[in-house]
């Protein structure tokens, strides 16, 4: 590659990495640790370090046609590079005020998810990350967190959190997880260290009651999704709430958004030529309660969902995946039979009865795996 046409922008380049470990690190410290925790209140249950899949798959950084094929617990799955796909051409300096834009909206968008679990129940609770897409308080996140859900009638209890820190905000019902998701990765609630590509991982939750009022508010902080795939090459914003270096305590009480500057370094698929997954390289993003967490382009959408990452090493060395938005509306409407649109149309309460029908099946899967 000719790098000679890039030496003008190499101080935008440096100046916003140096943005990222502003924007990531700003107003807090924090402490590395091994593996988690302790309990939460008066109950035993132990917050596990929240889980982000370590990916299965390997990444290619040329877009060629060959792939790989890879084992998950009941299917295979194929993953390629997308075939020829073009490196936009480098943006503006007006780049950097688009992007800082879009981290305010996805810093003002995202959740963090809490779930626990009862002692005894052979589960660890866990921490994730969500962002809501749309004003009534519709939550986007992975199927791996928002499973959680799906177990309330067995002693599990999440909590929607918010602010710098997160506090406890709100509380939601499930709205959409992935029964594709669930079938192919029952077993997953139970072990160590999960695995798996990203596909079908993903969910919607609807806030439901407020922590901290008595009403909800009329509109909530939203960062709307994206309609068309990232490419190679093009800037983004990363946020979630990594939690991977905090102990437990630190989780419940200091647990502070992660926000980084980035690019899309590598796009893959699920099929043969839509763009289904951004690789994005190493961050303080990648880091286990990262999942959930959001991909903003610099029109301030929500272009991708971060669902797998290693998580050993240091966190600029390590790999960084989300699926597209366009796959998530793609796959919702081969699951389901209907637009994302049409579902986000709708009143929140329908959306919650609907989908309520189906969590008596989709937890019978869950626990027929569990202890």
């Amino acid at each position: 590659m000719n790098t000679m046409r890039f030496t003008p922008y190499l101080g935008i380049i440096f100046a916003l990495i140096l943005g990222s470990f502003s924007i990531a690190f700003l107003g807090h410290t924090r402490t590395p640790s091994s593996t988690i925790l302790s309990s939460k209140a008066a109950s035993s249950t132990s917050l596990a370090s929240p889980k982000l899949f370590s990916p299965v798959y390997t990444r290619s950084s040329q877009t060629t046609k060959e792939a790989t094929t890879i084992s998950t617990q009941q299917k295979k799955v194929v993953i390629a590079s997308v075939v020829e796909q073009k490196v936009p051409a480098i943006p503006s300096p007006s780049l950097n005020i688009s992007l800082d834009a879009s981290a305010s909206t996805l810093r003002a968008a995202l959740v963090n998810i809490i779930c626990y679990v009862p002692a005894g129940s052979g589960l660890h609770s866990i921490s994730g990350s969500g962002v809501i897409i749309d004003p009534k308080g519709i939550i986007l996140t992975n199927a791996h967190v928002a499973q959680y859900f799906l177990l309330a009638d067995r002693g599990v209890s999440c909590t929607i959190r918010s602010g710098s820190p997160a506090t406890d905000s709100y509380e939601a019902a499930p709205i959409f997880i992935s029964p594709a998701w669930i079938k192919a990765n029952a077993g997953v609630l139970t072990e160590a260290t999960p695995s798996g590509t990203g596909q079908y991982d993903f969910a919607l939750l609807a806030v439901t009651k407020s922590e901290t009022s008595a009403v909800l508010p009329p509109s909530f902080q939203f960062i709307p999704l994206a309609t068309k795939p990232l490419l190679a090459g093009t800037p983004v914003v990363i946020a979630s709430y990594g939690a991977q270096f905090l102990e437990s305590s630190q989780v419940q009480s200091s647990l502070f958004p992660t926000v980084v500057f980035g690019s899309v370094k590598n796009v893959l698929t699920f099929a043969t030529s839509t763009i289904d997954v951004l690789a994005l390289g190493g961050s303080a993003a990648a880091q286990e309660g990262s999942s959930g967490g959001g991909v903003a382009n610099a029109s301030g959408e929500l272009a991708g969902t971060i669902t797998t990452s290693t998580v050993s090493g240091d966190t600029s060395s390590r790999a960084l995946s989300a699926i597209t938005e366009s796959y998530v509306r793609a796959d919702y409407a081969s699951e389901t039979g209907r637009t994302l649109d049409s579902l986000l149309a709708e009143p929140v309460e329908t959306s919650v009865i609907n989908f309520s029908t189906e969590i008596p099946m989709l937890e019978a899967i869950l626990v027929a795996h569990m202890p």
